[in-house]
């Protein structure tokens, strides 16, 4: 049976690559509103009401304002926002963590940050099964391509095209790290440093370990080897091949993808290694997630409509 999608936020980078994914798919028909009728509130709360999936592409006041305004028990949400991402009551929607049981029952699901689905996916198996230590102190860097910012950050890299690289969440306040301390189970929160590089799209996530410091740590065999285990199942997220020159590239022609790719690389003895997750910030770390996540709710293979 045909299930109906609203995507609330439809004009957005995000909106657009969920309908690029879903157009032409018989599993589902998507709700419109026309441009007239597209910020009126009571339209919104018709369409929202009588869809049986919402996603939400809003930034995050509005994005709670819309679940508010669903006041049927049968209409299921996927938020793409931060609003609701450690919010009682929400599934977080990285399946690959937080299982695919959790998100196939769930009515509400918070879509997860793109950062964090890097660090989430690379820390957390780790230490859950003790092969890292809960109460250490993580650092974490990327980079991202310049459309995870939304309209006004890629207007602005592609009307100056001397911007080289624009660090930012200089005062530590980054909205992703709550998931990303949560979701990990860690005691203190991980000191995170992003970046927009001149890329349309493409994201690398690095967490340094200082092994030979950290007290209970495994050995870079060991991470790699649990890593590809956890993730031997899935069809989305898997262990990269290292590269053999030794450099690992994002060019800035890459097209989409909503696969994950995780890497463990070490130095000659051991004492220190580099977790990397290199993904789409809008694959895997937006659209690709939220098709995913409707996928297993409505009970299709999890690939269904995704670019792997």
């Amino acid at each position: 049976m045909t299930q109906t999608v609203f995507i609330d936020g439809a004009a957005g980078t995000t909106g657009l690559e969920i309908a690029e994914r879903l157009a032409g798919r018989s599993e589902f028909t998507l709700l419109r509103l026309d441009e007239a009728r597209r910020k009126e509130a009571a339209a919104r709360r018709e369409a929202l009401n009588e869809a049986d999936f919402v996603i939400l592409c809003l930034p995050d006041d509005a994005a709670r304002e819309a679940a508010a305004m669903i006041d049927n028990d049968r209409t299921r949400v996927i938020d793409a926002s931060t609003a609701h991402r450690v919010a009682p009551g929400w599934v977080y929607g990285l399946p690959e963590v937080s299982g695919h049981d959790a998100v196939a029952a769930a009515m509400r699901v918070s879509n997860p940050g793109c950062y964090s689905t890097g660090f989430i996916a690379l820390v957390a198996p780790l230490v859950r099964a003790g092969l890292l230590p809960a109460d250490w102190p993580y650092s974490c860097n990327a980079v991202s391509g310049y459309s995870g910012g939304g309209k006004a950050l890629i207007e602005r890299f592609e009307a100056d095209r001397d911007i080289a690289w624009r660090g930012y969440a200089l005062a530590l306040g980054h909205k992703h790290v709550p998931e990303m301390q949560a979701r990990c189970g860690l005691a203190v929160a991980p000191l995170f440093s992003p970046a927009v590089i001149p890329a349309h799209r493409g994201m690398v996530v690095e967490v340094p370990l200082p092994l030979g410091a950290m007290p209970g740590a495994a050995t870079p065999d060991a991470l790699r080897a649990a890593l590809a285990e956890y993730y031997a199942g899935s069809p989305i997220v898997g262990m990269g091949e290292a590269p053999a020159d030794g450099e690992m590239l994002l060019r800035a022609s890459d097209g989409g993808s909503d696969r994950l790719d995780l890497f463990v690389f070490a130095n000659g003895d051991g004492s220190q290694a580099r977790l990397v997750a290199r993904l789409d910030n809008l694959g895997k770390g937006a659209s690709g997630a939220c098709v995913q996540n409707l996928n297993i709710m409505a009970g299709l293979p999890e690939t269904a409509g995704l670019r792997l």
